[in-house]
């Protein structure tokens, strides 16, 4: 009898201390993330497709605007550090000037994964890996967009004025890079003015009207490096009496809703998709990186091509 009085009473103590322990789950991952900005439709895109992927993850996810200062990133990356986040992830202003920080947050033992845009670093393994869209081939497709297009007047000279995105930022370099490559190929093709207009409308707006003051109506093609300078510079196309769109031919890069639209209006000739839809992929890599699992160095995003004809039919499917 007493040995049965013990097992009641040690059953219960069991079930007593089983059901009154707390059972603690598994620390969330905690991320600290560096964004560019607010410039554009594009970059409102991405952000807002990081944030919805941290949550839906269920991933702790520390933000920072940078506001275009490449200063505010070095701090928020500092902060980051400092706070011990699992991961750092950032979408660098410029290319140059990462090393010193960089190296902070290897000795901190805190791994660092690169969004949208690259660095160029001494050392690659200050950085995990690179997740964003290929800027060269994106200049090459509409630098190839305009070639197909000279064909058609093989005998004209076509004028060029290009906006470029912010200075020392990887996009606006490898762009311009990759346009003027494949341009080389037609010696027609000149580019007679580019300048920066910093990625954003008010920018490409003022930096078009300047060169329409200084060249007027021998500008035939503007290049713009992003879909907002473009929408900007359509504005003051308009605004100086010129047809955008057929006066002058318009390309721009990102893909944004407002390049559809305005490519709906006969405004915009064509746009070279660049996704920003990074935040699914990047929280996966984040995962993998910090539960040392082998990454790619370099991960590449998948893009197209969209000219004014296909437009409206593909308007119901963009997302951003």
């Amino acid at each position: 009898m007493t040995c049965n009085r013990r097992t009641v009473l040690a059953a219960a103590f069991l079930a007593a201390f089983t059901f009154n322990t707390p059972v603690f789950a598994a620390k969330p991952l905690v991320i600290g993330f560096s964004q560019v900005g607010a410039e554009s439709e594009w970059r409102t895109a991405n952000t807002v497709s990081i944030k919805d992927a941290a949550k839906k993850d269920g991933i702790t996810l520390k933000f920072a605007d940078a506001q275009q200062k490449q200063e505010n990133q070095v701090k928020a990356i500092r902060s980051f550090i400092a706070q011990r986040v699992d991961l750092i992830a950032f979408s660098p202003v410029v290319e140059s000037g990462w090393d010193t920080v960089l190296r902070e947050a290897k000795a901190a033992k805190i791994p660092v994964i690169l969004t949208d845009r690259a660095v160029n670093v001494s050392d690659p393994s200050l950085y995990a890996t690179f997740i964003g869209s290929d800027f060269v081939e994106e200049g090459r497709r509409a630098g190839r967009w305009l070639l197909e297009r000279a064909k058609k007047t093989p005998d004209t000279i076509i004028n060029i004025v290009e906006l470029q995105g912010t200075v020392g930022s990887a996009p606006a370099l490898d762009r311009k890079k990759g346009f003027e490559e494949v341009i080389a190929g037609n010696p027609k093709l000149k580019v007679i003015r580019s300048q920066t207009g910093d990625f954003t409308r008010a920018k490409g707006k003022e930096v078009m009207e300047a060169f329409l003051k200084a060249e007027g109506k021998k500008i035939n093609v503007l290049y713009a490096h992003n879909d907002d300078m473009a929408i900007g510079a359509i504005q003051a196309i308009e605004e100086a009496g010129l047809k955008p769109g057929k006066d002058i031919v318009v390309i721009s890069i990102d893909g944004v809703k407002g390049a559809f639209e305005a490519m709906i209006a006969g405004k915009l000739n064509v746009t070279v998709e660049c996704s920003p839809l990074l935040g699914p992929q990047l929280m996966q890599l984040a995962r993998d990186v910090v539960a040392n699992k082998p990454v790619p160095k370099r991960v590449v995003t998948q893009e197209g091509v969209f000219p004014a004809e296909v437009a409206a039919k593909e308007f119901p499917n963009r997302k951003y």
